[in-house]
Parts: structure tokens; C-alpha cells; sequence
């Protein structure tokens, strides 16, 4: 396995923001420290703030810019007018594709397009693997519940099958856990999913759970279950270097975003400089507990150590 140079990724927004503020977002984090940003609607055809036509055309200001760019493709499909949506991503001309469904890696394929294997497709093994390079994957990100010895035992037999494909590792953020055909945000006011009246642009960074025993436990966003906690894997950074990660991916919130990416800077530059990493102290940047169980193989609502 080799130890290269960890690089810094911006995970697509999943939430639900208005179309002004994305472009604020977008506008900052065109200035960040980062290697690559993916942006695109992920989880629900009903956020039209903006357009496929509008995404495709910011992730082309982005990459005259400078940045490394990919548009991230929905996770669940359930209509002709999302697969509208996700041929004309495929059909962009320019900016590679992050694909989360086989129908979009199968799309990818026909137009000869490399793409990004994203953390939706549930790859748990390097046969798996294996078949997504051949459809033409150069990276993919492991599903967020895989633990650091599921991850090593994956890329030690890839490596002996030569599969030769980046890694990509979610690193912070509340962890996307669930899709479904039903819309828990819209039930919890007791409305439809047809008429949601789009509440979850109350809630930018997800509706917060506790069970009954008031224990925080996960977030609800439109269709998505994510974690309550959030997913930070900083301390782990030599180790997910020494493994062969390629690169680590911040997902987005409302608040703290650019200190996240700078703090995840600094250890990725101390990292390299020095070949280890000092504290770095983020609990200040996360509204809720800093969780690492998955990585550790325990249960994922398990506080960081």
C-alpha cells in the first residue's frame, strides 16, 4: 500500500439549503484549502432551488476556478424525471461524476466518463470493487459503517486481484445512513410527501431525534436518516494514511465549515511535513457528540476516545 499525500475533499451539500445560500457556500468554499469539491442534489428530486442546468454551471465556475470538481448524482431514483436529470449530469461534457446508484455508474460507462464510486453504492468487498473499475471507477468512497479492519482486509485483497483504484474516506460529518421512498421530515408535521411545503429548509443541518429516554440519536433530513453525532475521524488521520487512503471527505454544515476544512488542513500538511499529527481539538465545530465507533469496529453512536 502506498502512503501518498492525503488530499482534502468537500462531500456534495445534503441538506436542503435555498438557492442564495448555496451560491454564498460555494462562493467561500471556491477560496478554501481543498483538493476537490463535489456539489449536486443527493437525496430528494423535490430540492429544485436549484436546477441540473444550475449545478452543472457552478461546478463549471468552480473548475475555472482551479478546483478538482464532481457532480454528485441522486442516490435514490424513482422516476423518469430523475433519470432525466441524472443523463444530463453524465452528459455535462466537462466535470467527472461522482456516482451513487449502478444506473448512473452504468450511464457513465456508455459515455466512456471515469467516475467516483460514491459512498451510496455499498461496495463491501474487492470483488465488488473489482467490477465497479471495470465500468471505468478511478475512486471510490467505502460505505460509512465500514470499520478500519473491513477497510484493510478490502484493499489488501483489491491490491492482490491489482485492482487499482483511489480511495476515498469519509472523514467528518453526521454519517448518511438510510434512504426511503418516504419522506420522515414531511411526516413528522403530518403532511405529504407531495405537498412537504419543503420543510426541511427549516432545517439546515437536519431535524435532531432523541428516543424516549431523551438520548440524542439520529437526523432526520427529508427521505435520509443520518447519525445525531458526528463522524470525526482527524485522530485516525496517520493511521487511514499508512492504509492507502487517497483522500478524506468533509461533508458540509450549516455553520463551521471553512475552520473545519482549515483544521483539516493544517493535520494534512503537519502529517506530510512531519509524518504525525498534533490533537486538534473540534468539538467546538460540531452542535453535536464527535462519534469514531464505526472506524473502530463498535457500534457508530460510540463517542471518539
Amino acid at each position: 500500500m502506498t502512503t501518498a499525500a492525503i488530499e482534502l475533499t468537500l462531500g456534495p451539500v445534503l441538506f436542503f439549503w435555498s438557492r442564495d445560500d448555496i451560491y454564498r457556500f460555494y462562493s467561500e468554499a471556491a477560496a478554501w484549502p481543498l483538493d476537490r469539491i463535489y456539489l449536486g442534489e443527493v437525496v430528494c428530486s423535490r430540492r429544485q432551488q436549484l436546477r441540473t442546468q444550475d449545478w452543472i454551471s457552478l461546478a463549471n465556475d468552480l473548475a475555472d476556478a482551479g478546483k478538482q470538481v464532481a457532480l454528485s448524482s441522486q442516490a435514490l431514483l424513482e422516476s423518469e424525471s430523475d433519470l432525466r436529470r441524472l443523463r444530463k449530469l453524465v452528459e455535462n461534457g466537462r466535470v467527472t461524476l461522482e456516482a451513487n446508484d449502478m444506473g448512473a455508474a452504468r450511464l457513465a460507462r456508455q459515455h466512456k466518463l471515469p467516475f467516483v464510486a460514491g459512498p451510496f453504492m455499498n461496495i463491501y468487498n474487492a470483488d465488488t470493487l473489482a467490477v465497479l473499475q471495470q465500468l471505468g471507477a478511478a475512486r471510490w468512497v467505502p460505505p460509512v459503517e465500514m470499520d478500519r479492519a473491513t477497510l484493510t482486509a478490502v484493499l489488501r485483497e483489491a491490491a492482490q486481484q491489482g485492482c487499482d483504484i483511489e480511495t476515498e474516506l469519509f472523514g467528518w460529518g453526521k454519517l448518511p445512513l438510510a434512504l426511503s421512498a418516504r419522506c420522515f421530515t414531511a411526516r413528522y408535521y403530518n403532511l405529504s410527501k407531495d405537498d412537504c411545503q419543503f420543510r426541511c429548509l427549516e432545517h439546515p443541518d437536519g431535524l435532531r431525534l432523541r428516543t424516549r429516554e431523551q438520548q440524542d440519536f439520529l437526523t432526520i433530513n427529508g427521505i435520509q436518516t443520518l447519525s445525531d453525532g458526528c463522524h470525526s475521524l482527524l485522530p485516525h488521520l496517520a493511521d487511514i494514511r499508512d492504509l492507502g487512503v487517497r483522500a478524506v471527505r468533509i461533508s458540509p454544515q450549516w455553520e463551521h465549515s471553512a475552520d473545519i476544512v482549515s483544521r483539516w488542513r493544517d493535520a494534512i500538511d503537519q502529517l506530510n511535513a512531519d509524518g504525525d499529527i498534533r490533537p486538534t481539538p473540534m468539538q467546538d465545530f460540531s452542535a453535536s457528540q464527535l462519534v469514531d465507533g464505526y472506524w473502530r469496529g463498535e457500534a457508530g453512536i460510540a463517542p471518539q476516545l
